[in-house]
């Protein structure tokens, strides 16, 4: 029986390729983002998909759009937990708190809201996966990015907590830590990072990568196929765990 997914923010980025790859195993997919457009070119791309204009950020646009895609699958086996913002490039004496409050309540107050609603469908499955998108700013402090550090920590010991509320279920839940992922989002990342420091987009690209043992950005696709494995039979042993994959992050 092919799976039922939903993907949160799955019309760009990581959330793209890891509808494609769902897509592609056969399985039955509802995504949800805020990019209308986006969803619009995915759909004409992948025409079996389901699609949903939802800012996790909102709660009554959670609480509406989690018992839509469940019913329009039919169902539900897999969340992937996708959406966040990375807010501000700015130290905590200078964040605005109005930025604090908004990427927290995406990264992690959205998650919440969609993991609780699709839990008792979940439980419904008998062999189903929760994989919230983390971030290598899970595992390490990063200046200047304290509130998406924050959350990224706090998605981590979310997952960790599902996993072992839902085991009894049959469910699992793991986070994926992802570092520097290839793409526009990352850029924008970088030329926030080289701005507040006062140096060059080149210097800090480089700085990037001095620390890291595999001297490229992460392909997004090998992602994708992380959480299609972990939502599979063969990590069907596999929960509460935070899985990197970020290119080998050295820090002291």
């Amino acid at each position: 029986m092919s799976q039922k997914v939903l993907v949160t923010a799955g019309a760009g980025g990581i959330g793209r390729e890891i509808v494609r790859a769902f897509a592609a195993s056969g399985a039955g997919v509802a995504v949800s983002d805020i990019d209308v457009a986006a969803l619009a070119a995915l759909r004409a791309e992948l025409p079996g998909i389901v699609t949903f204009v939802c800012d996790v950020g909102r709660r009554a646009e959670v609480e509406r759009m989690v018992p839509a895609a469940v019913a329009a699958l039919g169902g539900l086996d897999v969340l992937i937990s996708n959406a966040g913002i990375g807010g501000p490039t700015a130290t905590v004496e200078d964040f605005p708190p109005e930025d604090w409050d908004r990427v927290l309540q995406v990264n992690l107050t959205g998650t919440f809201d969609v993991s609780r609603l699709a839990i008792p469908h979940l439980k419904r499955s008998g062999a189903a996966s929760i994989v919230i998108m983390s971030s290598a700013a899970g595992r390490f402090g990063y200046p200047s990015r304290s509130a998406y550090c924050a959350s990224k920590w706090a998605l981590v010991g979310l997952a960790k907590t599902l996993s072992i509320e839902l085991g009894e279920f049959g469910v699992r839940a793991n986070a994926i830590l992802p570092g520097a992922v290839d793409g526009e989002r990352l850029q924008r990342v970088y030329a926030g990072r080289a701005e507040a420091s006062g140096q060059s987009l080149e210097a800090v690209l480089v700085a990037a990568m001095a620390g890291q043992s595999l001297k490229r950005f992460v392909d997004p696709r090998d992602i994708a196929q992380l959480a299609l494995f972990l939502a599979s039979d063969a990590g069907k042993s596999i929960s509460g765990q935070a899985l990197c994959m970020d290119n080998d992050i050295q820090k002291a």
